[in-house]
C-alpha cells in the first residue's frame, strides 16, 4: 500500500447526472471536479446495473445487481415490485463499521422504504427519501382533485412545461424563487460540512456520505445558474432528431410527452441543466475547501459519482428509465486518493460499475470482505496496474420498469451494445460506426452472428446475476435464442 493505511472516506452523489457533462472540454463548468479528476483517476466507462435510484443506490451499497438485492424498482410508490431489500443482503457500511469507521450519512438515501441509514451502521445527519416517505401521487388524488385535473387540461401549456392531460401540467426547467442557501441539497451539504470540521481533530477513520437530489429533474435552479449558459450558443444533442422509428415502441410514447418542445426549448433545458450540474459542482467545492482547510485532503480517499445519467434531450428524450442509451446509463465517476493513485490525472477506460464501489471500499479500509459480491475492486486501475487479466470485457443491466412494470436487459461490450426487450423489438448498435445509438441493426442479416454472440452474453451474465428470467412458459420466454443453448459461461468471452 502507497500511503496511509486507513484512509478517511468521503462519497459525493450526485443524482442523474450525464457522465459526457463531466468531461474535460466539455462546456459545462465544473471546476471541482476537474481538479479532482486531474489529482486522481476518471472512469470513463462506469454505469449502473439500472438507471433508476433505489436499484443502483442499492448495487453502490451492497455490491449486487438488483436481481441480488431485491431493490427492483423504486421502493417509496405504490408500484414498488419490494419494498426492501432482501433478507441476509449486508452492506459495505456494515464492514466499514466493523473495521473502526466512524460513518456519517447526510443527504438522499432512497435504498430501502424500511430502514434507514442509521440500521446498516451510519450516524444520521440528514435524510431525504427515508423509510416511510410517499414520492409520487397516490392514486386517491386523482379521485379528490377531478375537478382540477379537468381545469388545468384547458389551461395553455407554459414556457418549459410539459402539458399531460389527467396527470397535471409538470415544468421541467425554470428558475426557482428558493436561493442557494435555502436548498435542502445545501442543507445535506452544511451539515455533512458541520461534522467534517468536528472530526478535524479525529484520531479515528471515518466514511461520510453526502448524496444530493441535482441535477434530477425537474431542472429548476436559483436564477444565478437557471441564467449562468446561453441556450442559443448550446448546439442540439447529435441524436435530438432520431424518430425511434426503428426502436421499441415505448421510447416513441415516452417521446411524445416532450414532443411540444420546440428546438429553443430544447436548448433552454440544456442551460438550465448545465447550471444545476454546476451547481452540484459549487456545493462538492465547499466540501473539498473544508477538508482542504482541516487539513484532511491528502488523507482521504475522495469518490465523486452519479446513480444514473439524465438523457437530457438526446433521442428527444429527458430523465431516465426504460430506455437504455448511453446518455441515460453512463454515469461520472472519479477517485482521488493521494495515498492509492499512482500517476494522478489518468483515465481508466475498463468497465467498471457501481457494484465495484463496496469492494473497492472495504479494500482500501482493510475490511473484512462482504460475504455475496458481483462487483470487484477497482484498486489495480487505481494503482496503474492494468486491468486483471480475468476483468469483464462488458457491463450488464436489468431494467425491470420504473413505476410501470417492464421487462429489458442490455449487454455493452467495447464495440456493439444489445438491448434485450422482453415485449417489443430487440436493439443492437455498432458503437464505433454509430456511438449516438441512431441505426438499430438487429435485423440485418450479416448481424445475425454478432445477436447471438451478445445473446450468449446476456444468458452467462443472467446466470451469474441470478437473474429472473428464465421461466420458460410459451408466453412470456420471448427471448429468440434462449438460455439452454449457452449454458450460462464465459460472459467475458
Amino acid at each position: 500500500m502507497v500511503g496511509k493505511e486507513r484512509p478517511n472516506v468521503l462519497i459525493f452523489m450526485t443524482d442523474q447526472q450525464q457522465a459526457s457533462v463531466t468531461e474535460a472540454g466539455h462546456p459545462c463548468r465544473l471546476p471541482n471536479l476537474d481538479r479532482i479528476a486531474a489529482e486522481g483517476v476518471r472512469f470513463n466507462r462506469a454505469y449502473p446495473p439500472m438507471a433508476h435510484c433505489c436499484p443502483a443506490r442499492a448495487s453502490m451499497m451492497t455490491g449486487l445487481y438488483p436481481s441480488q438485492h431485491g431493490m427492483y424498482n423504486n421502493c417509496l410508490n405504490d408500484q414498488a415490485v419490494n419494498r426492501s431489500l432482501n433478507d441476509g443482503v449486508e452492506t459495505f457500511s456494515e464492514k466499514l463499521k466493523d473495521a473502526g469507521y466512524d460513518l456519517y450519512f447526510s443527504g438522499k438515501w432512497h435504498v430501502s422504504a424500511t430502514e434507514n441509514p442509521v440500521e446498516r451502521g451510519w450516524k444520521e445527519l440528514f435524510v431525504g427519501a427515508p423509510k416511510g416517505a410517499i414520492m409520487g401521487t397516490r392514486r386517491q388524488r386523482y379521485q379528490v382533485d377531478h375537478e382540477k385535473y379537468k381545469a388545468e387540461q384547458r389551461r395553455e401549456r407554459q414556457r418549459g412545461e410539459l402539458a399531460r392531460p389527467g396527470w397535471g401540467h409538470v415544468k421541467l426547467y425554470g428558475a426557482s424563487e428558493m436561493a442557494y442557501e435555502e436548498l435542502r441539497d445545501y442543507e445535506a451539504v452544511k451539515r455533512g460540512i458541520a461534522q467534517l470540521d468536528q472530526l478535524k481533530s479525529s484520531c479515528d477513520p471515518w466514511c461520510m456520505y453526502i448524496g444530493v437530489t441535482g441535477p434530477h429533474d425537474p431542472f429548476i435552479i436559483p436564477e444565478k445558474y437557471a441564467s449562468m449558459y446561453e441556450p442559443k450558443s448550446i448546439p442540439l444533442p447529435p441524436n435530438y432528431h432520431d424518430d425511434l422509428a426503428d426502436k421499441p415502441g415505448v421510447y416513441r410514447k415516452i417521446r411524445k410527452v416532450f414532443q411540444p418542445f420546440g428546438d429553443d426549448e430544447v436548448r433552454e433545458s440544456i442551460a438550465h441543466y448545465w447550471g444545476y450540474c454546476t451547481m452540484m459542482d459549487d456545493m462538492f467545492g465547499e466540501v473539498l475547501d473544508t477538508l482542504e482547510q482541516n487539513g484532511q485532503l491528502d488523507d482521504t480517499l475522495i469518490l465523486f459519482l452519479s446513480d444514473h445519467g439524465e438523457h437530457a434531450g438526446a433521442h428527444g428524450l429527458y430523465c431516465k428509465g426504460i430506455s437504455m442509451f448511453e446518455e441515460g446509463y453512463r454515469v461520472p465517476m472519479i477517485i482521488r486518493w493521494p495515498g492509492g493513485v499512482s500517476n494522478p490525472g489518468r483515465s481508466c477506460d475498463a468497465f467498471v460499475t457501481l457494484m465495484d464501489i463496496a469492494p473497492t471500499l472495504l479494500e482500501a479500509a482493510g475490511a473484512k470482505e462482504l460475504p455475496r459480491c458481483a462487483g470487484r475492486s477497482l484498486r489495480p486501475f487505481l494503482e496503474d496496474a492494468g486491468p486483471p487479466n480475468d476483468w469483464r470485457d462488458s457491463v450488464y443491466a436489468q431494467c425491470n420498469g420504473v413505476e410501470v412494470f417492464y421487462t429489458s436487459r442490455m449487454v455493452r461490450t467495447d464495440r456493439y451494445k444489445f438491448v434485450f426487450h422482453a415485449t417489443d423489438i430487440n436493439e443492437l448498435y455498432d458503437l464505433e460506426a454509430d456511438p449516438h445509438e441512431m441505426r438499430n441493426i438487429i435485423d440485418l442479416p450479416e448481424m445475425a452472428d454478432v445477436v447471438e454472440r451478445m445473446y450468449g452474453k446476456m444468458w452467462a451474465h443472467a446466470f451469474e446475476s441470478e437473474d429472473t428470467i428464465f421461466n420458460p412458459y410459451v408466453t412470456v420466454a420471448t427471448a429468440d435464442l434462449g438460455p439452454g443453448l449457452f449454458g450460462g459461461s464465459e460472459s467475458n468471452s
